[in-house]
């Protein structure tokens, strides 16, 4: 558990010093980006605009908050971005992808310490997602979004209504899971499910209100799903996709800054919510986000069909 922590704060830091090198090397140059039209000084005043700036550190505050419960942030993000202009469209996921990962890590640092999880449960659905995230990606990201939603959709309904059941205790659904291990038939689905959730991550389907209700469903301890789920998604992106984005330079600078620093703060206000809550109250709080994830996923397939 503490390699893990030691992995979280190392993504944290490669993030933020490849964010200042890369911010040095535009800000040396007055070319302007081929596809804003803008120089990087031109994109930096407008992210530093009062309104801009007050903006997206509201919204890191608060998506980062919603994300620590296992909500998410990058689907609210978006959608603020948008409504107050202080993002160019263009330059969006890079800053969700480069902006949050520095609270996704605070948030794997923090909750690998949340409860006492087995260590090759907790390790094994990690590299799996990662794994799956890397191999699957050029798969997964050849099926149709739109059918993907539509299924995801069905299935989060289904699964959030069967976890409403084991909360209630109502027919042979039994009770909320107590387990800190996986073993046995149920480690393997556990694997093979996280392997298919990290590579689905490629055509924007998030992992964590899944991974909650997998965890739940094979009986962990509803608080083992959040080291589970944010260890897999920090990983993917501060070695992954946070990187990548950083060294094409397509993402807003002022914004990734106030999402990191705004995102930090929102994930250590909602940890200490989350780790006073009793299981029955955690556990209710899960059945509500796949319930609303269920409903994005359908809004998006009507909506956006094909679109990311």
């Amino acid at each position: 558990m503490i390699a893990l922590k030691a992995i979280s704060l190392a993504g944290l830091v490669l993030c933020i010093v490849l964010m200042i090198r890369k911010q040095k090397q535009m800000a040396a140059s007055t070319e302007k980006d081929p596809v804003t039209g803008l120089t990087f000084q031109e994109t930096w005043a407008r992210g530093m605009e009062k309104k801009n700036l007050i903006s997206t550190i509201i919204i890191g505050v608060v998506a980062n908050f919603f994300d620590t419960l296992g909500i998410g942030s990058f689907a609210p993000s978006t959608t603020a971005f948008k409504l107050t202009k202080s993002v160019d469209d263009v330059n969006i996921p890079g800053t969700l992808n480069v902006g949050d990962t520095v609270p996704v890590c605070v948030e794997a640092f923090l909750f690998f310490g949340l409860i006492e999880m087995d260590l090759l449960t907790l390790v094994s659905m990690i590299v799996a997602s990662i794994a799956g995230a890397y191999l699957a990606a050029g798969v997964v990201s050849k099926f149709n979004r739109k059918k993907v939603r539509y299924a995801m959709a069905v299935a989060m309904f289904v699964l959030a209504t069967i976890m409403f059941c084991k909360w209630k205790e109502i027919g042979p659904f039994g009770s909320i899971g107590t387990e800190v291990s996986l073993r046995g038939i149920k480690l393997i689905i556990a694997i093979v499910v996280n392997f298919i959730l990290g590579g689905l991550m490629s055509i924007g389907v998030g992992l964590y209100a899944p991974c909650m209700a997998l965890c739940v469903l094979l009986g962990l301890d509803t608080r083992c799903a959040f080291p589970a789920m944010m260890g897999s998604c920090a990983f993917l992106m501060a070695f992954g996709n946070g990187p990548k984005f950083i060294q094409e330079g397509r993402y807003d600078p002022v914004a990734c800054w106030t999402q990191a620093i705004g995102g930090a703060i929102g994930v250590f206000l909602a940890y200490y919510i989350v780790k006073e809550l009793p299981l029955h109250t955690l556990t209710l709080i899960v059945v509500i986000v796949c319930y609303l994830t269920s409903f994005l996923f359908l809004y998006d397939a009507v909506k956006k069909g094909e679109a990311i």
